[in-house]
């Protein structure tokens, strides 16, 4: 089997629809090979060729659960490996892909080949083995929580807005006239 590097220049020197065939051969290949289901989820997300998309753009949604239908429609078997590389997204989203995947597979197994991260993570934990190389990284698990504001969307770790509401309480309660700068802080 050639390295990634060979790979990735395999699929650059062809365009389009060629690039597409590449990839499936050498899926196919590993999955004629291990005699188990093989599918891949990733995105660029590590790339610094590709222009610098939105995280929204590169992150696990709603929308990938039919994704994975699409992917593992006609595939018959009852292992899967599921090669996963991505800096995680929606934790809701996760676990539904997780339940179809659990419904669908007897034995599942994560190959991570360079970074799975947060909701990707979690992902990876559900399966009933995660292999991974040398170089490879999973975590952490950082829950995000998403607010509408007037500039735009604003994304905070939700740990980090449990902590700045218990702040608030303590500061209101030594001193009750912070309340004010509590709540217009809350309300921005």
């Amino acid at each position: 089997m050639p390295t990634r590097d060979e790979i990735a220049k395999e699929i650059i020197s062809l365009k389009g629809v060629a690039q597409d065939k590449i990839r499936r051969n050498y899926i196919k290949e590993l999955q004629n090979y291990t005699k188990r289901d093989t599918i891949i989820y990733a995105s660029a997300f590590t790339s610094k060729k590709l222009p610098q998309l939105p995280p929204f753009l590169m992150s696990i949604t709603n929308e990938d659960i039919q994704g994975f239908m699409s992917a593992l429609y006609g595939l018959s078997g009852d292992s899967l490996d599921l090669i996963l590389h991505s800096p995680g997204g929606s934790l809701e989203a996760a676990d539904q892909i997780v339940q179809y995947l659990r419904a669908k597979y007897m034995n599942i197994r994560a190959i991570i080949p360079q970074n799975a991260m947060s909701a990707a993570t979690m992902i990876a934990c559900a399966c009933d083995s995660i292999v991974m190389g040398k170089h490879s990284a999973i975590g952490p698990i950082d829950p995000q929580i998403t607010f509408p504001t007037q500039s735009g969307h604003f994304t905070a770790p939700a740990q980090a807005i449990l902590d700045e509401f218990e702040r608030a309480k303590e500061e209101v309660v030594k001193d009750p006239r912070t309340a004010p700068l509590w709540v217009s802080k809350i309300q921005a």
